[in-house]
């Protein structure tokens, strides 16, 4: 429970009174929750959905059906689901809108499949949908050892992509060409712009993959191709960019918002159809989402930590169970 806005340590552990399946609802008894950047924003009132308080924050839920509402009947008792809670995730039990939650095959882990929609379900829209990213063009993507980065890896290697991983540490780095990156990018220790330019023969990124912001973020777009695109996905950094707007026109390149959430809630079947596909690369061994570490309940505010402090290669989760 988040009674106060701050860091980790303004979590606590309580008793509170059990979710109702209401009308298009399912109730889940919680297996799994993945901790998410926007969840840590979320308790800190830094993101852009404001929940009021009291809440209980985790918002990417995988579990079993407890009961369903009326127009949620698609889903029984005892069904493996994944879905989107907004809030309300880090408990035993949680009540998900229908329409945000899929079937998990069987032979999925459970605590797995809670690191599926957020980073993967980003980086599929943001990579087949709003970038339509086509087999041999460049993908530089920021961040990559963090989760939507990983994901950004492994899809962009699927869908026939070369791809640049850059991070702050060799460590992370390593763990992306474990991942499929063909080539890596230390931006601590290289010039971002510089270095995209010599792996591309001065061509630049056709797709750059943006889930940090601040200081990275022009360096970047300057170095996008002609007619590349340059996708917003976040800005785990910290700061909002502010970017020459003459740069998009020198470059003849597309700035792209990717909010993932909004478009589960516009397109609800396309959000489907893009799961369905990521867990079939799933089931068939193209994929696997990385959980870097795994907490019980009374540790979630461990878990908002190690994301806070950067020390999370892939997902972290909470076992509620």
């Amino acid at each position: 429970m988040c009674r106060k806005f701050g860091g980790p340590e303004v979590l606590e552990v309580t008793e509170v009174d059990e979710p109702t399946e209401g009308e298009g609802l399912v109730v889940v008894d919680v297996a799994a929750c993945a901790v998410n950047f926007p969840d840590l924003l979320m308790i800190q009132d830094l993101y852009q959905f404001k929940p009021g308080l009291p809440f209980v924050p985790g918002s990417e839920v995988a579990g079993v059906v407890r009961s369903a509402g009326k127009g949620a009947e698609r889903f029984a008792p005892g069904d493996r689901v994944i879905g989107s809670s907004g809030t309300g995730g880090l408990a035993e039990r949680a009540a998900l809108v229908a329409d945000t939650m899929v079937a998990v095959p069987d032979g999925i882990e459970l605590d797995q499949a809670a690191g599926l929609l957020y980073a993967y379900g980003t980086s599929h829209h943001a990579l087949r949908d709003r970038a339509d990213i086509q087999p041999g063009e460049t993908l530089l993507v920021l961040g990559a050892a963090g989760a939507v980065g990983l994901a950004a890896v492994e899809i962009g290697r699927i869908m026939g992509a070369r791809i640049m991983a850059a991070a702050s540490t060799d460590e992370k780095l390593e763990l992306c060409r474990q991942r499929g990156a063909d080539e890596t990018i230390n931006y601590a220790k290289e010039d971002l712009k510089a270095r995209v330019r010599e792996l591309t023969d001065g061509a630049g990124a056709d797709v750059v993959y943006d889930p940090v912001g601040g200081a990275y973020s022009e360096p970047a777009l300057r170095a996008t191709a002609w007619n590349g695109r340059y996708l917003v996905i976040g800005f785990a950094a910290g700061e909002i960019p502010r970017v020459p707007l003459n740069l998009p026109l020198l470059r003849g390149c597309s700035i792209v918002g990717v909010f993932w959430g909004s478009f589960v809630a516009h397109q609800p079947e396309q959000h489907r159809r893009n799961v369905a596909e990521l867990t079939e690369w799933w089931r068939s061994g193209r994929l696997a989402p990385h959980v870097f570490s795994s907490y019980p309940l009374e540790r979630a505010a461990d878990a908002f930590r190690d994301l806070a402090e950067r020390r999370v290669l892939g997902k972290v989760v909470v076992t509620p169970g």
